[in-house]
């Protein structure tokens, strides 16, 4: 009888059979496929890389230098994996950035660069051209500039974007007496003037950007599509 207690936990066909104390996977779930395994480590290595480089430049900026970065792992990603993987990097990186500095600080990363990043890889993916890219990327770069003077705006509670005009009419006074011209220029040629320096300044970063991407990504293997004859010339690049 006690011999019979002692063996109770064999004789029990649901606990011998337990895929915990066999160490068998249940039938229906899928295997982890080697794959699978990469693209999540490469997924979370690059979204800290792009997280890290965003936290860098705000404590320590170096000018322009790692802004050219903020969209390329996201775009590598891209390159490498898919849509899906990319994606999940940016919002990946936007959730790092939120615990390391704030929702606020979050936001404009994923709005512009974030999607920026997601936009470069599919367009780089599917060998566009760079003036396809380098459009769709000003057009973003210019609504994520007026999407921070609207957010920050918000936050602080005054109109930033009355500041950047302030400015714009210093500017635009001068020109004009450079110029020779006597007369007050208006509100909204001062607005236009804005307006078409901050695409100008989104393009001459999305193409930045571009060359940045064509000096990398090259060398790890993900190439771009090749920049147009005449930048070749200018570049001496083959």
């Amino acid at each position: 009888m006690i011999e019979d207690d002692n063996n109770w936990v064999d004789s029990d066909p649901e606990i011998t059979t337990s895929p915990i104390l066999t160490n068998e996977k249940p039938a229906n779930s899928p295997p982890i496929t080697p794959n699978q395994t990469l693209i999540l480590v490469e997924t979370a290595f690059l979204a800290s890389a792009a997280s890290l480089i965003w936290l860098i430049n705000y404590y320590f900026p170096l000018g322009p230098l790692l802004r050219l970065l903020f969209p390329l792992p996201i775009a590598l990603i891209y390159l490498r994996w898919g849509n899906r993987a990319s994606w999940m990097t940016a919002l990946v990186s936007g959730l790092l950035i939120t615990i390391l500095m704030g929702p606020a600080r979050s936001i404009v990363f994923v709005i512009p660069y974030g999607i920026m990043g997601v936009q470069l890889g599919a367009l780089w993916h599917r060998n566009a051209n760079w003036n396809l890219s380098l459009f769709m990327g000003t057009i973003l770069g210019t609504f994520g500039f007026f999407f921070r003077i609207w957010l920050f705006s918000l936050l602080l509670g005054e109109d930033l974007w009355q500041y950047v005009i302030n400015q714009m009419t210093v500017f635009a006074d001068l020109l004009f007496i450079k110029l020779g011209i006597l007369a007050e220029p208006s509100f909204g040629l001062i607005s236009l003037l804005a307006f078409i320096l901050v695409v100008i300044n989104s393009l001459f970063y999305i193409f930045a950007v571009h060359l940045v991407a064509l000096l990398i990504l090259d060398r790890l293997g993900n190439p771009i599509p090749r920049p147009p004859e005449w930048l070749k010339i200018i570049l001496d690049y083959e």
